[in-house]
């Protein structure tokens, strides 16, 4: 059985880490709400923008969609990994970057892929491997972006990923992201940004009826509409992963403080013990020379 002392330190210990797994409880509580307004008013403009994007490319057949919807062979792929730039929010990063690899390893054997990480985690793994950018005048050091997470400042970032992919130096672009789906839960999407994306057979037979009158004309507008669309659905990836990370930290915080409270009153019920065993002993050893001086 440890000592007094050593269950009173582990005790003090425990309470201070608590305090501060209780504290950054707190502070993800009230970033969550900020960041989770803040796509939850994003995702139905995206969602129409997508719709509408979707609904003119089918409604041509594809032929006025212009580079960024040219469908080539695949030979290099760029990965987008989101993540956090901190820990302590469990799983949140790990998972991002297990699916990055399990695209890698299995979906795109024999071709070359590159990653371009956002996020200090992401990019602490992937500047080690072989897939990470070197020599290249892509976007790196992209931590800072979730500092003050605005639409201004991804806007170089989709640009720059847009005219690689124009200039055919990657044959598909896809983002890996958390998406937010409540505070206690997000789910890994893996989205394919670039080309974009044609609608879903079944979805496509329910557009056929969509009928648009465009003005100018359809290919300038699907000029216009497609690079707005790309923008905005990596400002929404980004946003999804904030609040992602947020929620999962949130989470992972408030499990912390539980634990610690299991701990706390384990090692109070050892120092009880410990205690109860030393006054124990000490009545004995003064019974027992009590004994010894009346013999």
């Amino acid at each position: 059985m440890p000592s007094l002392k050593e269950v009173r330190t582990r005790i003090a210990s425990t309470i201070s880490t608590q305090q501060i797994t209780s504290a950054m409880k707190m502070v993800s509580a009230a970033k969550l709400k900020r960041a989770q307004d803040a796509i939850l008013q994003l995702r139905p403009y995206a969602a129409k923008l997508k719709s509408i994007l979707e609904n003119v490319t089918s409604s041509s057949g594809g032929a006025s969609g212009g580079v960024f919807a040219k469908e080539r062979s695949v030979k290099n792929v760029l990965l987008v990994a989101i993540t956090s730039n901190r820990g302590l929010c469990g799983a949140f990063n790990s998972n991002v970057i297990k699916t990055a690899n399990r695209l890698i390893r299995e979906e795109y054997k024999g071709t070359k892929v590159s990653v371009i990480s956002i996020g200090r985690k992401a990019n602490d793994y992937f500047k080690k491997t072989e897939y990470g950018i070197v020599g290249s005048d892509l976007p790196r050091g992209l931590n800072e972006l979730f500092d003050h997470l605005t639409f201004e400042k991804v806007l170089p970032v989709a640009e720059t990923i847009m005219k690689r992919f124009s200039e055919g130096q990657f044959d598909k672009v896809e983002l890996i992201y958390n998406q937010f789906k409540n505070a206690a839960s997000q789910m890994i999407s893996v989205e394919q940004f670039l080309p974009v994306a044609k609608p879903a057979q079944e979805k496509q037979e329910k557009q056929v009826s969509v009928d648009y009158i465009y003005e100018p004309s359809q290919e300038e507008i699907i000029k216009d509409l497609i690079p707005n669309a790309l923008k905005t659905q990596l400002y929404k990836a980004l946003r999804d992963s904030l609040a992602s990370e947020h929620g999962a930290r949130m989470t992972a915080m408030h499990k912390a403080t539980d634990n610690a409270g299991e701990i706390l009153r384990d090692l109070r019920l050892t120092y009880n013990k410990a205690r109860q065993a030393t006054i124990t002993k000490e009545i004995l050893e003064i019974v027992g020379g009590a004994e010894a001086l009346k013999n």
